[in-house]
């Protein structure tokens, strides 16, 4: 996935629309013979998410030239879900699991996996696995009472699984309950992963966890960094009980993005993209492109 700065403003779009006088638009490239996709939310004046656009609702440009819009589909991307079982994390396990276990029922059928965090990481669930199988290994899941939590470096084995996966577009959840990680080796590989996996992170911590390792490392600080640079969401809550209120703001997000299929000339570059929405008022978030 690329990073996506959709800098085309939707009401240029609609002003292009509405004028008497429209300008034509850049010409388009007729050399087409490979796809890319945007991953984007269309949010309307006031930033409520809108599904009910198609092809014939966006424009999309790069470098100048005008792209065919192909196919517009909800965004059902594999979600890697990084679950705390350390024994910080043994007063808000229940609600933490609970809150997991629901989520994965808002954000529809689409590939899902979980990595424990407690001690040495362990992926219990593989995208490959049916939903049942991966809802019955988190229901048979518990924290750990010796084992530390190693955030980063369960965050850090999901994003190795994703990247050898080759995925067009993934996600990684952290939820965390643990004031430090207890994460073992170098962090700089583990952190190099979660870039190189380009996956989006997001992360719900409760109590935010920046302990300063023992090189003075901020295993916090680099994580919320990341998710920052991935265009996830980092979000901090200081009750077990809001981890459910937590994710559900993130089902919304999740379930309310959409994959914009457009042509492009064999062998070309996501240069300069930008991306409108012919709707009044409306407004395109960009997450990022991907070659087919």
């Amino acid at each position: 996935m690329i990073p996506l700065a959709l800098t085309l403003a939707a009401t240029l779009a609609v002003a292009a629309i509405q004028s008497q006088t429209p300008q034509p638009p850049p010409p388009a490239d007729s050399t087409t013979g490979a796809s890319r996709f945007a991953l984007v939310n269309v949010l309307d004046p006031r930033g409520r998410a809108v599904v009910d656009v198609g092809a014939d609702d966006f424009v999309v440009q790069e470098a100048g030239a005008t792209r065919e819009i192909l196919s517009v589909r909800p965004a059902d991307y594999p979600i890697a879900i990084v679950i705390d079982t350390g024994r910080d994390a043994r007063g808000d396990f229940d609600l933490i699991r609970k809150a997991a276990e629901h989520f994965i029922d808002r954000i529809g059928q689409r590939p899902v996996a979980i990595v424990t965090a407690g001690g040495t990481p362990k992926m219990i669930a593989g995208f490959e696995d049916e939903r049942e199988t991966v809802t019955m290994r988190l229901a048979e899941t518990a924290a750990d009472p010796t084992a530390t939590s190693a955030t980063l470096q369960a965050a850090a084995l999901a994003a190795e699984t994703i990247l050898r996966s080759n995925m067009l577009f993934a996600s990684i959840l952290v939820l965390s309950s643990s004031t430090a990680d207890g994460s073992e080796g170098s962090p700089d590989p583990m952190v190099a992963a979660l870039i190189d996996s380009n996956a989006i992170l997001h992360v719900v911590a409760n109590r935010n966890a920046q302990a300063t390792a023992g090189n003075g490392f901020r295993p916090g600080a680099a994580i919320r960094a990341v998710a920052e640079q991935s265009r996830g969401e980092y979000t901090v809550i200081y009750s077990a009980a809001s981890f459910q209120s937590a994710l559900d703001r993130l089902a919304d997000r999740l379930t309310t993005e959409m994959l914009v299929e457009y042509l492009v000339p064999v062998g070309s570059k996501p240069n300069d993209v930008k991306l409108g929405v012919r709707l009044v008022g409306a407004r395109v978030r960009g997450l990022g492109v991907a070659p087919r």
